[in-house]
Parts: C-alpha cells; sequence; structure tokens
C-alpha cells in the first residue's frame, strides 16, 4: 500500500488526507559521560526530539499506522557547556521484507559531528524554507535521508524527492551564520571528518544524487525488491540475483574508492549478507567472499562466516 501510495504521489504531486505521521523513531540519549548533570535535561532533550520526529508531518503521503517506518537515534553526549552539547549520533533504519516477519536494515550510521546548542524545554520546530537551529536542521536532515532510502528500496530511484530535501537542508546549513565552527563541520564539502571515516553529510548524499552513482541506486532497489522481497519464494533465484547485483557494488568502488554509498551500505548489510550467502553454493559463497573482502576488507571477520558449514 505505501508504495502504490508513493508512486501516485510522484506522479501527480496530489495533496492526500493527513493521517500517521510517516516515522515510528525511537531515541535514546547516553550522557554517561557528563558526571554530576541534570538528567533531567536528557530527559526532557529526548521526549523533545521523538515528538520533534514522530508528530510533524513530513510528506503529502498517508501512512497507516502499521506502514510507518521504524527508525532509531542514539546519541551519545560527550561534553555540554554553556547549553552547547558536543555529541556523536549512531542513525539506524529498517524496513520489513514482504511475506516474512523478518526486517532489513536499511541504515546504520554514525554521525560523529552531532553538536548543537540547546535549553531545556527549547520547543523544537521545522519550517522547510527556514534555518532555524543546528539541531532540527540535523533531525531533518536524517527524517529525509531515512524516508529517501525506504522509497529507494520500493521503487527504482523514487528516494530523490527526499533527497532533494536533505540538498535543501545542507544548503541552508553552509549559509547559516548562526553557526558555531563545530556545528559548521558536520555540514562541510570537505571529507576530513564526520559520518565515519571522514564522511560529513554532504559528502553522503551528494554521493547520492550523483548520476555516476545510480547504478548504486539501481543495485539498492534489486536488492530490496528483487532479491529479499522475492526471498520466501524463492530463495535460491533471489540469492542468485542479490550476489549478481552486487558487481555493482565492486564497479563503483573500482572508479571511486572508499565512497560513502557503498560503505554505508555495507555498515547496515554486512551481517544480512553473511546470512544469505551463508545458504549459498560454494561458487557464490567464494564469489562473494572475495567481492566483500575487496571492498571492505577491515570486516574480513564477518566475511568469513559465509563460509561457516
Amino acid at each position: 500500500m505505501k508504495k502504490t501510495l508513493f508512486i501516485l504521489w510522484l506522479c501527480c504531486s496530489a495533496l492526500l488526507p493527513v493521517s500517521a505521521q510517516e516515522l515510528n523513531c525511537k531515541v535514546q540519549i547516553n550522557s554517561d559521560k557528563i558526571e554530576g548533570s541534570n538528567k533531567e535535561l536528557f530527559n526532557t532533550l529526548k521526549q523533545s526530539i521523538e515528538e520533534f520526529l514522530n508528530t510533524n508531518k513530513w510528506t503529502n503521503l498517508t501512512f497507516a499506522t502499521q506502514e510507518k517506518i521504524d527508525c532509531s537515534i542514539l546519541i551519545i553526549v560527550n561534553s555540554v557547556a554553556d547549553n552547547v552539547f558536543s555529541c556523536e549520533a549512531t542513525i539506524q533504519a529498517s524496513r520489513p521484507v514482504f511475506n516474512t516477519t523478518y526486517t532489513t536494515p536499511l541504515l546504520n550510521l554514525r554521525d560523529q559531528l552531532f553538536d548543537f546548542s540547546y535549553q531545556q524545554y527549547d520547543q523544537l520546530t521545522y519550517q522547510q524554507s527556514t534555518f532555524q537551529t543546528n539541531l532540527t536542521a540535523i533531525l531533518a536532515y536524517y527524517v529525509y535521508l531515512i524516508l529517501g532510502v525506504d522509497a529507494d528500496s520500493y521503487q527504482r530511484l523514487g528516494g530523490t524527492p527526499y533527497f532533494q530535501a536533505c540538498e535543501n537542508i545542507i544548503t541552508m546549513a553552509q549559509t547559516a551564520s548562526s553557526l558555531s565552527d563545530a556545528e559548521q563541520k558536520g555540514w562541510a564539502f570537505t571529507r576530513s571528518a564526520g559520518i565515519r571515516t571522514g564522511r560529513t553529510r554532504y559528502v553522503l548524499i551528494n554521493e547520492w544524487m550523483d548520476e555516476a552513482f545510480k547504478p548504486y541506486r539501481n543495485f539498492f532497489y534489486e536488492y530490496h525488491r528483487m532479491g529479499l522481497d522475492e526471498m520466501q519464494s524463492n530463495v535460491g533465484n533471489s540469492r542468485a540475483r542479490i550476489a549478481n547485483g552486487l558487481q555493482a557494488l565492486r564497479e563503483i568502488n573500482k572508479a571511486r574508492p572508499s565512497n560513502s554509498s557503498v560503505l554505508c551500505f555495507l555498515d547496515a548489510k554486512n551481517d544480512e549478507l553473511v546470512n544469505i550467502f551463508k545458504g549459498g553454493t560454494d561458487s557464490e559463497k567464494q564469489e562473494v567472499y572475495d567481492l566483500l573482502m575487496a571492498i571492505d576488507p577491515t570486516r574480513s571477520s564477518t566475511y568469513d562466516h559465509i563460509n561457516d558449514r
């Protein structure tokens, strides 16, 4: 149902009746590093972020309660001084696989530049055309990123409108005069710091929208719709499609080594790929193992399990 509604929205741009909001996001804030702090401050912040994410209407689509996108944000607070929070965050999202009880991870990102200003009981509000605070901009960016990858998994290049919304947020953030140097780093053009091994928010979405990365996004769609969603009806064919599609990751990585898109995919999917191919043929196992080791050798201990008996 959600896929059908999304296609209708793209084709007609019709305003649909407002129903349940799009996300079912759980927020956790770890303040263990902050000794002697006011824990109520962090509880209030958690509640404010959850309300911001789950009660705002982010699209014109109608989501039934069971169609909400399951996601989570874990924020680790490293320091707080004069209402300035220096944090890092892990953002995760998943979606169900058709005809199963299994949910597949879509995102597993670590943002090491999750810095923002906040005073207890600040109201978190969002206006699409106006930059307000770094916290609301970061949260909105990840909302649209989650919506984008979810849509890409149901329709070929279906997440484009949401990735464009991410680009708009980045443009506003990069020109916002109110940001501190620490806050600006998360939106920077450079790869020098950010989301795992140098991926800033700009770098990540810029690659996703690059024409050169369309093969990756096509693969992302085929992995979910023609691979996982068909797995229940024909395991062998679905596994073979995924194995064949993984070649796209190899080609992209050859052209642009250590690019954010491929690493982002493997951050979310490494364990899943192992579980898929443990049951494959010997030739499939060897082919996929060699490919993954060539792209992502730091996770050798994980990929070694493909050959478990």
